[in-house]
């Protein structure tokens, strides 16, 4: 299907005229259809079964680029995404006189189309963000989604050089730039560009008779007559450089010497990182509820963002001690965590620190723990609370706010405009993807999961926030046959409360990917055996394989000398641990190969999870039904990381292999874990893994809607692994490259302090100011309207 095709409407409608047989065929489907929604894989099935010859008529292959239908007779509305971003809405109906009319829809007509399916459509809010990103043109290919920072730094260098207002705010902006009080970059004796362009070329020409490495300290007076401040470096080299890269950006800008200069200026000395919900503590907590990788990922970034922080402001010559804040919720009853300590280390850092503030009521502190979707009730309070703790530990505002997850995001946003803080988001997971039709029958799922609440406090911080980090392309924009999590937020409907006609543009530069890596001092390849952990090898292997079974594990394994396929993840339905075992329980010759042992849930005590708990439930059907015992091993979760990282490398000392069957992973830290270790790794092939992975080079991707299939690639490997000894080795080897040349978190934290300070100088330029303060207006008047009394209906616990 052309993009013209449906760009241009008379096309469309000339496109898809189809003989009589075919109208009265598509006219008895939709009858038979009723009402409903049609997601894409059934499309065909439903709406129209083509022969050979009308395989590649206009009315199929647009039938294939859609997303979804909505069958109201006697007519069909389609979403036809032409490319990852870009949609167009159609109306295909059948009249009386069994003729077929083609109508292009707005995004209004479709919405308001689909509502129709419901018994009582009532209206609520239209919401239209479009508008107040005029100001910053966007961008159009699909290659350049997740490249905003690129875009943004051309898009500045070319108001630089047309429109000189611009240079005149950057002097502005290095003028007040300070740490408490203290100038970093200009003194005022600089007032105009002019006398800029002379201090700077001044200081060339002293600069240039030193020798790079001599110490700012001893130019420092001469420097402070000139009108520079200590922030430029420490040493005459590195001063030289940042001030040729000025000196670029006032003569002839371009996008490399922006980034050179804005993403280089000592900006952020004070982080706060939000991520309010589960048990976030350091050990002990790994495979409770809501308690999984966004942990693991944070209490990695930490300790990498502090090691870059520190070794900026060194470059810099300023002796300022940075201060990273993971801020989260204080949990009374910590259940044998250190959830209740008011402040605690972060591990591996000198000046982080969790601190975690309670749940609070006008009854009281929360003691108990409570869900992910069950937090908003409380999230205001929270903030209120978070606030007032972090100037006090803080001594000063943040200069960086990140958020997690949708209660984070919403509390970042909510702290960056009380601070003025440059705000950075991070989803990892947006549940609006996992459930279906989870906005037109939001009122189904309300009681159990208020999204009504969720996807408001995700809308809201979206369009909020100065920047958003992703770890994958596919969690903005999908593929060309998935949409992605971002772009599912697009255009949406929650009859009653809102319809969403514009709501987030997957186009829009303030999306970045940056991906993360792993903590290479726990997860290090098999092969560096003087680092290797033997101690823990009598624990692993009684993990592994005792013949007693308890709560900690069940079922044994009888043959030692098979290789072992590993898996580790939370026990819930999206992560897909049961059918991972029902793949193999079903593969005979697959059992034949290798052991399975899973890593996942916690039989040691009573979940409060119901989905744990029906997964949990099935799990031991599978064992029964299928006779398991001897080849399979479940083992609960495991809370200690560096015994976890010796693990990985255990397993692949059997020369076993990896396996992550989510039906969807938003990134998939423990691919990169797995990968890390040098341990050959198979991985859903929706969402990030299946970026991670170079399928055949790297690893293995894998359908987890087709086990069957899944099973036969893992029969495959292992029966290869047989024939040819130096496969196992070419994948582990393949896998450990790809994780070194795009998956560390130094790489990461380099990246993110840059964004930071792009990112940060944009946010302030004058001309934006008035769009930005009418968005702002708008965006409170939706978290009054929506947000708060969403909030108000969610039970508050019960302890």
């Amino acid at each position: 299907m052309a993009e013209s095709l449906l760009a241009d409407f008379p096309g469309i409608k000339d496109a898809i005229l189809l003989r009589p047989d075919e109208v009265l065929s598509l006219k008895s489907r939709i009858e038979s259809e009723g009402k409903g929604i049609v997601k894409p894989g059934d499309l065909l099935n439903h709406l129209f079964s083509p022969s050979k010859t009308e395989e590649k008529s206009a009315l199929v292959n647009v039938l294939k680029s859609s997303q979804e239908a909505v069958v109201i007779s006697p007519g069909v509305a389609l979403a036809v995404r032409l490319r990852p971003g870009v949609w167009e809405y159609i109306l295909l109906n059948l009249d009386g006189d069994d003729e077929l009319t083609v109508t292009q829809l707005t995004v209004t007509q479709y919405l308001e189309f689909k509502e129709r399916v419901l018994e009582d459509p009532r209206k609520g809010l239209e919401l239209d963000f479009k508008p107040f990103t005029a100001s910053t043109p966007n961008q159009t290919l699909s290659s350049s989604i997740g490249n905003g920072l690129q875009f943004l730094n051309r898009l500045i260098a070319s108001k630089m050089f047309n429109e000189k207002e611009i240079l005149q705010h950057l002097l502005d902006f290095l003028r007040s730039h300070n740490y408490k009080g203290q100038s970093l970059m200009l003194n005022n004796s600089i007032n105009n560009l002019e006398s800029l362009r002379s201090a700077l070329i001044r200081a060339v020409e002293f600069l240039e008779k030193l020798s790079p490495e001599t110490p700012f300290s001893q130019f420092e007076l001469i420097f402070g007559e000139i009108g520079l401040e200590r922030g430029w470096g420490d040493t005459a080299g590195r001063v030289l450089e940042m001030i040729n890269h000025l000196l670029l950006l006032l003569e002839a800008p371009d996008s490399c010497t922006v980034h050179k200069f804005l993403g280089k200026i000592p900006m952020v000395f004070n982080v706060v990182i939000l991520s309010p919900h589960g048990y976030f503590a350091q050990e002990n907590v790994l495979g409770y509820p809501d308690t999984g990788g966004q942990v693991v990922y944070i209490l990695d970034q930490v300790p990498a963002m502090e090691r870059e922080m520190l070794e900026r402001l060194k470059r810099h010559g300023l002796d300022i001690i940075p201060r990273i804040l993971i801020v989260t919720r204080l949990l009374p009853d910590a259940v044998g965590t250190t959830c209740n300590q008011r402040l605690e280390k972060v591990y591996k850092t000198d000046y982080s620190h969790i601190l975690r503030v309670p749940f609070r009521t006008e009854k009281g502190i929360l003691r108990k723990w409570i869900s992910r979707f069950e937090v908003w009730p409380y999230m205001e309070t929270f903030t209120e609370d978070a606030a007032k703790e972090i100037v006090g530990e803080l001594g000063a505002k943040p200069d960086l706010i990140i958020g997690n997850y949708s209660e984070g995001n919403l509390v970042a946003s909510l702290l960056a405009n009380k601070f003025g803080a440059t705000q950075c988001t991070i989803a990892h997971a947006l549940e609006k993807t996992k459930y279906p039709d989870s906005d037109i029958y939001w009122k189904e799922y309300d009681e159990k999961y208020h999204f009504s609440s969720q996807f408001t406090a995700d809308l809201y911080a979206m369009n909020h926030t100065d920047f958003i980090i992703t770890s994958t392309f596919q969690e903005i924009a999908g593929s060309k046959k998935t949409v992605g999590q971002y772009e599912t937020h697009t255009a949406f409907t929650m009859p009653g409360l809102y319809r969403v006609v514009h709501g987030i543009d997957v186009f829009d530069p303030k999306f970045n990917i940056v991906s993360p890596g792993a903590d290479m001092s726990i997860y290090f390849p098999y092969t560096e055996h003087s680092r290797r952990l033997t101690n823990f090898h009598p624990e692993i292997e009684e993990l592994l394989y005792s013949t007693v079974e308890n709560k900690e594990h069940l079922c044994v394994l009888k043959n030692r000398n098979k290789p072992i396929l590993f898996t580790m993840a939370r026990l819930d339905r999206v992560k897909n641990l049961t059918g991972l075992v029902e793949w193999y329980a079903k593969n005979a010759r697959l059992r034949e190969l290798v052991n399975l042992v899973v890593v996942g849930g916690d039989r040691r005590k009573e979940s409060k999870d119901l989905e744990e708990q029906a997964e949990m439930n099935k799990m031991y059907q599978l064992v029964e039904t299928y006779n398991l015992n001897g080849q399979f091993r479940w083992i609960s979760s495991q809370m200690n990381r560096v015994r976890n990282g010796e693990l990985y490398r255990y397993i692949a000392d059997t020369r076993g292999a990896f396996v992550q069957p989510a039906f969807y992973e938003a990134f998939g830290l423990t691919v990169i874990e797995s990968m890390t270790c040098g341990l050959p790794t198979f991985a859903t092939c929706n969402g990030g893994p299946a970026e991670i992975i170079v399928n055949g080079k790297s690893g293995f991707h894998i359908d987890p809607n087709n086990g069957e299939e899944s099973a036969s690639i893992l029969v495959d490997f292992f029966e290869k692994c047989k024939k040819e000894p130096n496969y196992w080795e070419a994948i582990s080897l393949g896998g450990l490259q790809r994780i070194l040349e795009k998956y560390t978190w130094k790489i990461y934290s380099e990246k993110v302090l840059d964004l930071a300070g792009v990112y940060g100088f944009w946010k302030e330029v004058p001309k934006k100011s008035s769009l930005e303060n009418a968005k702002q207006r708008y965006l409170e008047m939706f978290y009054e309207l929506v947000y708060r009394k969403s909030a108000e209906k969610v039970p508050l616990a019960v302890e």
